[in-house]
C-alpha cells in the first residue's frame, strides 16, 4: 500500500510547480550560494529534489549538482526541465531512507519538505538525516527546511486546525501534542483531472529536537531560523508564527 506522499506524487508534477510554494527558488539558491561561499567545486546533492527547480538553478550557475526523489513521475518532469533549461544533472529514483552516497557530497540539501518530516515514523525521518550525513564529506554543511514545531504548539489546538496555513487542508485535520503530529484530509486534482482525496500525516519538530537529533549525527555547528519563501537569511530569527524553519548544520 502506498504512502500518502507517494500517492500524491503519482500524477502531480504540472499542478506542484504552480504550487505558490516552488515560487522562491531564485532568493533560495542565491542563499545557498552564499552559504558556500559562491564555490563552483563543491559538489551538490538535492534529496527530495521533486521536479528540479533547486537543482537545475544551481546547475544553471556552474554547479555539479545530484538529485534524488523518490516519485518517477517527478523525477521526470525534471528531466524535461533539465532538457529545457540546457544543463547536466544526474537525477535518480531513490529513497531517502535508503544509505546511496557515503563522504561524496561538500553541500546536502532538501528543501521544502524534501522527504524529512513526511515520513510515518519518527525512525523514518531520523533515518533520513543520517544517510544525507552520510553523503557529506567531512566539513561539509546540511541545508533544510522542516515544519516548525513551535507554532501549532504556540496556537491553541483550535486556531490551528482552522488556519489557512495549509491551502486544502479540512476540518478533518488533528494536531497531536503527544507526537507533534499533524493528520489531515488533503482534497486535490491530479494532472489529470482527477479528484483525489489523502490522508496525510506529517511531523512537526521544535529546535530542540532537532539540534538533539543533529548533534546525534556528529553535526557540531547547528543555527536555526525563520524560513521565508524565497528569502532565506540568517538574519530572520526562528518565532511561533513561522510556520517553517530552516536549519543549517556542519561538521
Amino acid at each position: 500500500m502506498k504512502q500518502w506522499y507517494e500517492e500524491l506524487f503519482l500524477n502531480y508534477a504540472e499542478k506542484y510547480e504552480n504550487e505558490i510554494y516552488t515560487h522562491g527558488t531564485i532568493g533560495e539558491v542565491d542563499f545557498l550560494e552564499k552559504e558556500i561561499n559562491k564555490d563552483k567545486n563543491f559538489k551538490i546533492l538535492d534529496i527530495g529534489c521533486g521536479t528540479g527547480r533547486h537543482a537545475i538553478e544551481l546547475a544553471k550557475r556552474g554547479y555539479n549538482v545530484t538529485g534524488i526523489d523518490l516519485s518517477p513521475s517527478m523525477l521526470e518532469k525534471a528531466k524535461e526541465n533539465a532538457k529545457k533549461a540546457d544543463v547536466n544533472i544526474d537525477f535518480n529514483v531513490a529513497d531517502a531512507r535508503n544509505p546511496h552516497f557515503e563522504d561524496e557530497f561538500d553541500l546536502v540539501i532538501m528543501i521544502c519538505e524534501g522527504g524529512f518530516s513526511l515520513m510515518e515514523t519518527d525512525e523514518m525521518n531520523f533515518q533520513i538525516l543520517e544517510n544525507a550525513s552520510r553523503a557529506l564529506k567531512k566539513g561539509g554543511k546540511l541545508i533544510f527546511t522542516t515544519l516548525n514545531g513551535l507554532y501549532p504548539l504556540f496556537h491553541s489546538v483550535k486556531d490551528f486546525i482552522n488556519s489557512n496555513a495549509v491551502e486544502g487542508v479540512n476540518e478533518g485535520n488533528s494536531f497531536d501534542l503527544m507526537t507533534f503530529r499533524d493528520k489531515s484530509t488533503f482534497e486535490f486534482e491530479d494532472d489529470d483531472g482527477n479528484l483525489k482525496v489523502l490522508n496525510c500525516n506529517e511531523r512537526y519538530y521544535v529546535p530542540s529536537e532537532i539540534t538533539w537529533l543533529l548533534k546525534t549525527l556528529n553535526f557540531n555547528k547547528i543555527d536555526i531560523y525563520s524560513c521565508k519563501l524565497g528569502n532565506f537569511s540568517r538574519d530572520e530569527d526562528l518565532t511561533t508564527e513561522d510556520y517553517e524553519m530552516l536549519v543549517i548544520a556542519e561538521f
